[in-house]
């Protein structure tokens, strides 16, 4: 395309960008002015706000200035080249230090006219540096996790003299336990075993470990994904000490073992990473049983397209969340992701205008800006209690981690209808199930008719690695007896199944939501008060158009998602 008059006052990568068709002209003079702002490169503002194409922004450059285009998927990043650049050099110019060769530094940019980030690091490096164009997407992916593992160092967990797992930062710990006691719990091996286990669990990416004491042994397992697996097994006669050695960490009377006890850990593992550990004893035949639950603050704000919901499930909880009143429900087993999925909905609701209060038992992710209050039965600080108390502090939005008993379920049903937003959680398998449950509790009918008015169920499955996943031929007369339609079939339908490779967990990597969202409708409010059950209440949701957990699974299998086997594990055939 030739140049016009217009673009006569440009230069270097934008007039390329103009003149190639990559951008408009009109929209450039804002896009200068709001990076300006923003204090981020222009190539960065262009691609985060969707104005132009990573891919063709990367190809312009390259052609443009003769630097070599490079793609990053298909580079493995060393942790030590970028570990010789400033890590606030690499934040502030939103550049890569990829490889080093000799005297010379390959480094990853957007923008081949940043000068300043190639002085920079020049600079600091005393090394010659030749840029390589890279997308821009793809850059700042790569930067967060590089940038990431060489903030934690988990990269050298392997290898002890990498990480002092003697003396990590763990707060928790009391200073007031009796001598003989630090010494039992603090024998350098315990403390480096228990804390190496931890921090492996961290690397892997695992939601749970599992310590759990038997007659001949002792295994540790950690669940990645869903799916429990063994990493350990200690000697047996250490199951005391590592018992003792988590509980001074999380707070615990260690002296005590003969009755389920509650506790937190927090692990630093440097200035800007923390991770929280929730920790439960269970006594057992042969010892106390310890399973610290991993709480990932980052889960809440993947943002509600990370989740799985299907586009007309997404709208139905925007739609709610967005209403003034009424009680969103999410249910499902243990496990599930209900705590995601509420504090999802509520980092959307989480604004300067609007007051938000929790109770929940515990409290698993910490939000800036909602007032969270852990339960404490024991001193009479209930469900029911909270929020006697929040509704006396002028809320707009209250979640109730769990409804549990008839005098949770009332006051929150009031809550409902008086003017305020209830998000909460029950354990029942589907949708339809738990208005019947509410029944069951001692609810009267009316009131869950003119409260409820969202009911959100979900299961969670393994997502197939993108890497690897391989077609399945399976027969037309299995997919029939699975759920899909004969049309589906027709169509052509493509099954997908795990292989496993370096980069994945057997073939998945990742979960994702598999979800039934009922909108109680007022069809369905006459069946509850009519004394129906969940069937008819079921029959109701399928003439509305609403699919059941089996169906949403299957039709994350059509779209390559996860693997059948895998929708067969998490839901009823």
């Amino acid at each position: 395309m030739a140049a016009t008059a217009s673009t006569t006052n440009l230069a270097g990568l934008p007039r390329r960008l103009v003149q190639d068709g990559i951008v408009a002209e009109d929209k450039l003079a804002d896009a200068f002015e709001a990076a300006r702002k923003e204090k981020i490169p222009l190539v960065a503002h262009l691609v985060s706000e969707g104005l132009a194409d990573a891919r063709a922004v990367a190809v312009a450059a390259s052609h443009e200035f003769g630097v070599p285009l490079l793609d990053l998927d298909a580079v493995e990043i060393d942790l030590d080249v970028v570990r010789a650049v400033d890590q606030k050099l690499v934040n502030k110019h939103r550049v890569l230090p990829l490889v080093k060769r000799g005297q010379r530094l390959f480094l990853a940019i957007a923008d081949p006219t940043n000068l300043q980030a190639i002085d920079d690091i020049k600079f600091q490096t005393s090394l010659r540096i030749d840029p390589v164009v890279v997308e821009q997407d793809k850059l700042e992916d790569q930067i967060s996790r590089a940038l990431e593992a060489v903030d934690t160092s988990l990269s050298g967990l392997g290898d002890d003299d990498d990480f002092d797992l003697e003396n990590l930062d763990i707060a928790g710990e009391e200073e007031d336990q009796d001598d003989s006691v630090r010494d039992d719990v603090e024998d350098a091996p315990v403390v480096r075993f228990v804390n190496k286990v931890l921090l492996d669990a961290i690397k892997r990416g695992a939601s749970d470990i599992h310590f759990e004491p038997y007659e001949k042994y002792f295994r540790v397992r950690t669940r990645l994904d869903g799916v429990l697996s063994e990493v350990a097994r200690p000697p047996a006669v250490l199951t005391n000490k590592v018992c003792a050695r988590i509980k001074v960490m999380s707070r615990m009377d260690i002296a005590e073992r003969r009755v389920p006890q509650d506790g937190r850990i927090k692990m630093r593992l440097s200035k800007n990473r923390a991770i929280d550990f929730r920790v439960n004893t269970c006594p057992t035949l042969f010892g106390e049983k310890i399973v610290l639950r991993i709480l990932d603050p980052s889960s809440a704000k993947l943002g509600i397209d990370a989740l799985g919901y299907e586009d007309k499930q997404k709208e139905l909880y925007q739609k709610h969340l967005n209403k003034p009143y009424g009680m969103i429900l999410v249910t499902g087993p243990t496990g599930s992701g209900k705590t995601v999925s509420l504090y999802t909905g509520l980092n959307i609701l989480n604004t300067e205008d609007r007051n938000i209060s929790t109770a929940e038992d515990p409290a698993e992710i910490n939000l800036p800006g909602i007032n969270q209050v852990n339960v404490n039965p024991k001193v009479g600080l209930t469900f029911a209690s909270s929020l006697k108390a929040f509704l006396r502090q002028d809320p707009d939005v209250i979640m109730v981690g769990e409804i549990r008993d008839l005098e949770t379920a009332e006051i929150a049903i009031k809550a409902a209808q008086t003017g305020h937003l209830v998000l909460s959680t029950l354990h029942t398998n589907d949708a339809p199930k738990t208005l019947t449950r509410m029944v069951d509790m001692g609810v009267k009918p009316y009131a869950i008719a003119t409260s409820v008015s969202l009911i959100i169920a979900q299961r969670l499955g393994r997502r197939l690695c993108d890497n690897c996943k391989e077609v399945r031929d399976v027969p037309a007369e299995a997919l029939l007896k699975e759920g899909f339609t004969k049309e589906e079939i027709e169509a052509g339908l493509t099954i997908f199944g795990p292989k496993g490779c370096k980069s994945c967990n057997e073939g998945y990597k990742g979960r994702v939501g598999i979800f039934q969202v009922m909108e109680v409708s007022e069809a369905m409010g006459r069946i509850i008060m009519e004394g129906g059950n969940a069937m008819q209440i079921a029959d109701q949701a399928e003439k509305e158009g609403v699919i059941d957990l089996r169906r949403a699974g299957l039709n994350k299998v059509k779209e390559g998602v996860t693997s059948l086997e895998e929708v067969n594990r998490v839901t009823i055939e």
